[in-house]
C-alpha cells in the first residue's frame, strides 16, 4: 500500500476510487465505505482513502487529541483490508480555506483523478463545511465522476459513530465496543522493561507504553488476547498506574500471558481487549496484590472458555 503523509502534493498516476472522512476509527461504518471502493479494483480503479493526519473536527473543536486507533494503527488494518493508498492530508490552512468546488477540481479530480468517490450522508467538506454529498454528485455530473451516498450503519438503535465507541470505551464496555468496531479495540506498540515486579511475584508480565494519543479504556484489569508473531495468547491485561508499587506518571498497559515462556523485550505485540473485570486497586502489600492477581487469572481462564 502507498503511505502518503505530511504533504499536500500528492498524484495519483491512474484513475481512482476514493473514499472521503475521518477514518478515526475504522468501525463498521467506515468499513462500509471502505468495501464500496475495493469493489471498484474489480473495474480497474486504485482504491483510495483520503483523510486527514489529525482530526479536524476535534482540532476546531478544541477536543482532546486522542484516538481511538492512532494513524499507524489505520495503515495496519487499512492495508490488510486491501487499500491501494492511504493519504493523510495536513489541516493546514491552504487545505481548511479551500472552497469545496476548488477542492473537487483540484485535489478529487486533478490530482486523484476519481472516477468513483463513496462518502457518508452527513459528509462534509471545504471551508466552514460548505460542501456535501449534493455537490459532489452536480460536480461528478460535470467532471466525469460516479458517487455513492451510504447511510449510516445502526446498532441497538443508534447510529454508529466514533462517538459512540468513544462512549463506549469510556465505560469500559468492550464487548459492545468491539460490536460497533467491527474487530476487537486493541493496543500495540513495543514491550518495554518495567519494574519487573511482576517477575518477583512469579507472575511476569510485558509492559507496553500506548502512543500518548491513543484512547484508552477505564482504568483496571481486562481479559485480553495477545498477539505474538504468529501466535496468540489470552491473558490478562491492566491498564492504569500501577499504585502499589509506586505509581506511575503515565497509563500504561501490562499484560499477563497464559501459558508462555519467553522473552518479549523489543517485540512489537498487539493486544486486543475483550471484556473488563474490576478498577484498578492499591493493595496494601505484594502479597495481597499477588492474590488479587491470581484470582483474576483464574477469571480470565474461566472467560477464556466462553469467549473462544
Amino acid at each position: 500500500m502507498n503511505y502518503v503523509t505530511g504533504t499536500t502534493t500528492f498524484q495519483m498516476d491512474g484513475p481512482s476510487a476514493v473514499s472521503l472522512g475521518k477514518f478515526d476509527g475504522l468501525h463498521l461504518g467506515h468499513r462500509r465505505l471502505v468495501q464500496y471502493v475495493l469493489e471498484q479494483k474489480k473495474k480497474g480503479l486504485s482504491a483510495v482513502i483520503f483523510t486527514f493526519e489529525k482530526n479536524p473536527t476535534r482540532i476546531l473543536s478544541g477536543l482532546s487529541a486522542q484516538n481511538i486507533i492512532t494513524n499507524q494503527e489505520r495503515k495496519v488494518l487499512l492495508e490488510a483490508e486491501g487499500i491501494d493508498c492511504l493519504l493523510e492530508c495536513p489541516f493546514v490552512p491552504e487545505i481548511a480555506h479551500m472552497e469545496p468546488e476548488a477542492f473537487v477540481e483540484q485535489i478529487l479530480v486533478g490530482q486523484l483523478h476519481a472516477r468513483f468517490v463513496a462518502v457518508g450522508k452527513d459528509f462534509r467538506f471545504g471551508h466552514q463545511r460548505r460542501g456535501d454529498h449534493v455537490l459532489l454528485k452536480k460536480m461528478g455530473r460535470e467532471l466525469g465522476f460516479r458517487v455513492k451516498v451510504i447511510q449510516k450503519e445502526q446498532s441497538h438503535g443508534r447510529d454508529i459513530s466514533s462517538t459512540y465507541v468513544r462512549e463506549a470505551l469510556h465505560e469500559g464496555n468492550i464487548p459492545l465496543a468491539n460490536e460497533l468496531l467491527g474487530y476487537r479495540y486493541f493496543v500495540s506498540g513495543e514491550v518495554l522493561h518495567g519494574r519487573k515486579i511482576g517477575r518477583t511475584l512469579g507472575l511476569p508480565t510485558t509492559n507496553l507504553l500506548p502512543a500518548s494519543d491513543k484512547l484508552l479504556p477505564p482504568s483496571g484489569v481486562y481479559l485480553t488476547r495477545t498477539f505474538v508473531g504468529e501466535d496468540t495468547y489470552y491473558g490478562i491485561t491492566n491498564i492504569g498506574y500501577k499504585p502499589t508499587v509506586g505509581g506511575e506518571t503515565r497509563k500504561g498497559v501490562e499484560t499477563y500471558l497464559f501459558d508462555f515462556n519467553g522473552d518479549l523485550y523489543g517485540r512489537h505485540l498487539k493486544v486486543e481487549f475483550l471484556e473488563f473485570e474490576r478498577p484498578e486497586q492499591k493493595f496494601q502489600s505484594l502479597e495481597e496484590l499477588k492474590q488479587r492477581i491470581l484470582s483474576d487469572v483464574a477469571w480470565g481462564r474461566s472467560k477464556m472458555r466462553d469467549i473462544r
